[in-house]
């Protein structure tokens, strides 16, 4: 079965297109085709596309049908996805979603700012929030958070430097995740690898493709094992953070606790600032995951206590909702990510509901090293306690 031409495959998430992809009853084809038509319909106001490869696309599309059609499964078989324009196909990052069944069908917008903020203009305009248009979505996978939460494009990729991934994802109200640094080579220690995805299932078979790993094993029920530990901080004990975003954070996170899966832990976490300490690591290219101690001393013990009490730690993502297209200012958007960076801890922004503007707030969790599965769980369980509404409009093909 091949989609019926005025069919959106935007309400159809990654898991289920490569299902019905590898099953026959889509034509990937047929999905990229929709999924260009959309692009073509809406990307002109959006602008989360920085380039579109229509011929390119459908080249790979018909390729992946040949090989589906000998039987072949892949677990992202036909999902149309775009690429950050800053990594391109070529990177290894890439090369594994491809090999993995995915269709690029083209690179997405990453707005100008500062090495560590960026917001604004693209060379087509301002990207801007699917859910305001007067608002920036983050930076800088903005295009790619942008395009996922419009329904552009089930999944897209990011890095994250210093909130790259989570703060666009809270900002349009979809999920990042960062991973552990240095799973994957980097151009710089701070940088890590990630989705921006609408469901958990689609970011759990991104991150098993590009990882390796079974993550998948995690989407079980959340009632299932033992209480997560989890210690909830404000601020991060230096951060200034607006209390109605805080508010609405802590509330997400509260009906874990209320629903049996969290269990609050007690740790009076206060970091220092880590604004020297990821500039000093900003002019490395080492990809060694393990920072010199004597640059953070003091926040890698306040983490190591943390972690041998909790499971996990949960904040706020960002410390005020999006701004608009003329920068933040002198706030901070950042200020509660790039310690994670610095630390190298896997985090994750779930979205945690919206404040009385009508923008996404984020609720981030972050986990030990190389405990993805933790975040899997942790926002596996929120969408189910609490499923997270789409910026994707029916009526925009």
């Amino acid at each position: 079965m091949s989609l019926n031409p005025d069919t959106d495959p935007a309400p159809l998430n990654a898991v289920e297109i490569a299902r019905m992809v590898n099953s026959g009853q889509l034509c990937p084809v047929d999905v990229v085709e929709a999924a260009l038509r959309r692009v073509a319909a809406i990307d002109h106001e959006l602008r989360a596309f920085r380039e579109v490869w229509p011929d390119q696309a459908r080249r790979a599309a018909y390729e992946l049908q040949r090989i589906v059609s000998t039987g072949v499964n892949l677990p992202l078989a036909g999902v149309p996805i775009g690429i950050k324009a800053t990594e391109g196909i070529a990177s290894l990052h890439a090369k594994r979603l491809i090999a993995a069944g995915c269709i690029p069908i083209g690179t997405t917008a990453v707005p100008r700012g500062t090495d560590w903020q960026t917001w604004g203009h693209t060379d087509r305009g301002p990207t801007t929030n699917p859910w305001r248009v007067d608002r920036t979505p983050g930076g800088s996978s903005a295009g790619s958070a942008a395009a996922v939460a419009a329904g552009l494009v089930p999944l897209a990729t990011g890095n994250d430097g210093a909130g790259s991934i989570r703060i666009p994802a809270a900002w349009c109200g979809v999920l990042g995740v960062k991973t552990t640094n240095g799973l994957l080579p980097s151009v710089n220690a701070l940088n890590a690898p990630g989705p921006l995805a609408r469901t958990v299932a689609d970011a759990t078979s991104y991150l098993d493709a590009i990882l390796g790993t079974r993550l998948a094993e995690h989407l079980a029920a959340p009632s299932r094992g033992r209480p997560i530990r989890a210690v909830w901080s404000v601020d991060l004990g230096y951060a200034e953070v607006d209390q109605q975003i805080a508010r609405i954070a802590h509330a997400a996170a509260n009906r874990l606790a209320e629903d049996g899966f969290l269990q609050w832990a007690e740790h009076d976490l206060i970091l220092n600032d880590p604004e020297p300490v990821w500039k000093e690591l900003r002019t490395q290219t080492s990809t060694d995951k393990t920072h010199p101690k004597e640059l953070h001393m003091h926040n890698n013990r306040q983490l190591a206590e943390l972690f041998s009490a909790a499971d996990i730690l949960v904040t706020p993502t960002t410390p005020y909702t999006a701004h608009g297209h003329a920068g933040p200012g002198r706030r901070l958007n950042v200020a509660l990510t790039w310690a994670f960076n610095v630390s190298g801890h896997p985090a994750a922004s779930i979205p945690a509901g919206f404040a009385p503007d009508n923008t996404p707030v984020g609720l981030q969790i972050v986990a030990q090293h190389n405990r993805e599965d933790l975040l899997i769980r942790t926002a596996a369980a929120l969408q189910h306690t609490q499923p997270w509404s789409s910026a994707y409009k029916e009526d925009a093909k």
